[in-house]
């Protein structure tokens, strides 16, 4: 690269908030990443912005006011959450369009990823708004590449759903995925502490107490954590405890339609059998319990779902 042509590249880092600490920030939208739990994980760079912006939009102010105090920054801040997004946004989108410079953040990570920010983020680009992400830390990702797990091909899925059915149909759509994947897809799941063990006796239903999977917990804090194993020893490992604290990021291990067996690639399902025996193991309920439940799930009747485990139980003799 020639001189002349680094020093444009470097001039319009410089515009967008990332060369020249000379440069004025330039009018638009900055989204801005925060820490996830270490406040040395900001960046020169989000600190420049938030303190150079005109405004910026906080999922919690009150959170958002902890970060900006500590570093000593005294920008006005507003509310932008789940309950206002759509409202709010109108407005900030005015404001950026009389030539305003607006930051928007979530309490931690990414804003957009599982959190506000894509709304605002699309009707700006709408509206011929610039755009600029601020990179930093992103609890997925940072699970991700210390799970252990493939990270050359990976999902996510934000949170699973808070009711049992609904959590169980996402992770039946999940396993129907990786059967047809072409390639092993690590899956990542944020789940909250209150419910990860219901959570995790559904991945052993769903896929069986032999799934791998990774656990990490309190990701960049003082007691951060990760468990690596089967779906089984995480749960046993956790319903071990008297009680699971901190924020999760759930990682399944991906298959391939190669690399399932011969019935799993057919249909996408594991069978009848497989399911009661991971219930049992997964729930610790007795044998009749998992039938009536697998076979309500499966939408049988429960002389049916009796019938084909006994097939099961004599295939195996």
């Amino acid at each position: 690269m020639s001189e002349t042509a680094s020093q444009q590249v470097s001039e319009s880092a410089g515009q967008q908030g990332g060369g020249s600490v000379d440069k004025p920030l330039a009018p638009g939208l900055y989204l801005v990443a925060t820490p996830i739990g270490n406040l040395e994980d900001i960046t020169l760079r989000a600190l420049r912005v938030l303190r150079s912006v005109d405004r910026i939009a906080c999922e919690d102010t009150r959170q958002t006011a902890k970060l900006l105090g500590h570093f000593g920054i005294r920008t006005p801040t507003v509310s932008y959450h789940l309950h206002n997004e759509n409202a709010r946004a109108s407005e900030l989108i005015e404001a950026l369009r009389a030539g305003g410079r607006i930051a928007v953040v979530s309490d931690a990570g990414m804003p957009g990823i599982a959190d506000p920010g894509a709304t605002i983020a699309a009707e700006a680009i709408a509206a011929g708004i610039d755009v600029f992400p601020i990179p930093g830390a992103n609890a997925a990702l940072s699970a991700l590449i210390a799970s252990g797990l493939p990270s050359e091909h990976f999902s996510f899925h934000g949170f699973l759903p808070a009711k049992e059915g609904q959590r169980r149909s996402a992770l039946e759509s999940l396993r129907s995925a990786m059967a047809h994947a072409e390639e092993a897809t690590t899956h990542i799941v944020y789940e909250t502490p209150h419910r990860i063990v219901d959570a995790l006796a559904d991945v052993v239903a769903v896929f069986g107490p032999e799934k791998r999977v990774t656990l990490a917990r309190e990701l960049t804090k003082l007691h951060e954590e990760f468990l690596r194993g089967t779906a089984s020893e995480l749960l046993a490992e956790l319903r071990s405890r008297p009680s699971v604290r901190g924020e999760m990021v759930l990682l399944l291990a991906g298959e391939s339609a190669g690399g399932t067996s011969e019935t799993e690639a057919a249909t996408g399902q594991s069978t009848l059998a497989e399911e009661v025996a991971a219930m049992m193991i997964g729930e610790k309920i007795s044998e009749m319990d998992a039938l009536k439940r697998v076979a309500k799930f499966r939408g049988i009747g429960k002389s049916e779902a009796y019938r084909e485990w006994q097939r099961a139980q004599t295939r195996r003799r």
